[in-house]
């Protein structure tokens, strides 16, 4: 596995691997991304930890519509992705740790 960090209000959306753009015709699926129930606070900043298949090489963020209060043209990040040893070291730097359970 995989993992990055994604702030809250922002989603993913095109995802790449070894042979370019995910191409769902060929995988016969969409690839498996998934947020997990961890989530950290850094500089007054929401970010969910999601986990993602090795086949991943990178995915675009960019923020949610439905999560804009105003509207912006928005940028869109490719976000490199990290190891599981990384994901421990933001975790254990990270101002606070919280689960989803307790965020509403």
């Amino acid at each position: 596995m995989k993992y990055f960090f994604l702030s809250d209000g922002w989603t993913y959306g095109r995802v790449w691997e070894f042979g370019g753009l995910w191409d769902q015709l060929s995988w016969g699926r969409k690839p498996e991304i998934k947020r997990l129930d961890c989530g950290v606070l850094q500089q007054q900043e929401i970010l969910w930890l999601y986990a993602v298949e090795d086949a991943v090489l990178m995915v675009e963020v960019e923020p949610r519509q439905d999560f804009q209060a105003t509207p912006s043209i928005g940028q869109v990040v490719l976000k490199r992705l990290i190891s599981a040893e990384q994901a421990i070291e933001v975790l254990n730097h990270a101002e606070s740790i919280f689960n989803s359970a307790t965020q509403a």
